[in-house]
């Protein structure tokens, strides 16, 4: 699909994804460890291909195991330099809620790696996503504001909550997926790495976490899943995400009248 899109001549402003772990997901086919890295490189590099001048590339990855070398290897250590993107900064996100366990701390965090296509010159819109949670936001050096008046940089720690499952502890964001990153998450991204109209690229749409996101900051589309499930999941995600923004915009011309 990608090679397709490169041919052509698609353009992503932003690609937005998180492939299989490679961990027997009931959603990927496990491969020896080489081949998974490989497999990740040929599609990060065609990825690269269809990535407009000032693009960026957001890529979610986890753990997996290393015969022999570790049991929870992060797998954005083993998957940075396999492309042409340049590596801007690693994103920690951490969460509260996950799996425990008896002989290690309990897993808290995943990994965002952020790209560019270009090392010096790309989109990155700091004003639309400054924490406003700042403590004392009046405070002044030498007559002017310490911090800026939108609020301060949110800095490479995310903590947003983890979409849960299970009986009365399932997020409200929940789908059928069962590894979907959270909106919050996926929000920031969007509008720090793309500007309105811009397309937006997920090839790996899984819950479709990343349309809901892309198209609630005014840009366009594109997505790419293999499981018919999948699709008719976010499909429907799609239909009630645009029922609430219709009923919303009403209610708000209703309330101006």
């Amino acid at each position: 699909m990608l090679a397709a899109l490169a041919q052509a001549q698609v353009t992503a402003h932003l690609t937005l994804t998180s492939p299989p772990y490679n961990i027997g997901k009931e959603y990927e086919s496990s491969l020896p460890l080489a081949d998974y890295l490989d497999w990740c490189a040929r599609w990060m590099s065609l990825a690269f291909d269809v990535t407009s001048p000032r693009g960026a590339f957001w890529l979610n990855v986890g753990y997996l195991a290393v015969e022999g070398k570790g049991k929870a290897v992060p797998i954005a250590y083993l998957l940075w330099d396999r492309s042409q993107f340049h590596l801007q900064q690693e994103i920690v996100w951490n969460y509260g809620a996950g799996v425990t366990t008896k002989r290690a701390f309990a897993p808290r965090n995943e990994k965002w790696l952020f790209y560019t296509k270009n090392a010096e010159d790309f989109v990155f819109n700091l004003d639309d996503v400054r924490d406003p949670n700042v403590k004392y936001p009046n405070q002044k050096k030498n007559g002017k504001f310490r911090c800026n008046p939108l609020g301060k940089n949110p800095s490479d720690v995310w903590q947003f909550p983890k979409v849960t499952s299970g009986f009365q502890r399932s997020s409200r964001e929940r789908t059928e997926h069962p590894a979907q990153f959270p909106l919050g998450v996926v929000d920031r991204i969007v509008k720090v790495s793309s500007n309105y109209g811009d397309l937006v690229m997920d090839p790996f749409s899984g819950s479709g976490s990343t349309g809901i996101a892309a198209i609630g900051n005014g840009r366009v589309y594109l997505g790419v899943e293999l499981r018919e499930d999948y699709c008719r999941a976010s499909a429907a995600r799609f239909d009630s995400f645009l029922r609430l923004r219709n009923t919303s915009a009403e209610q708000e011309e209703f309330a101006l009248v």
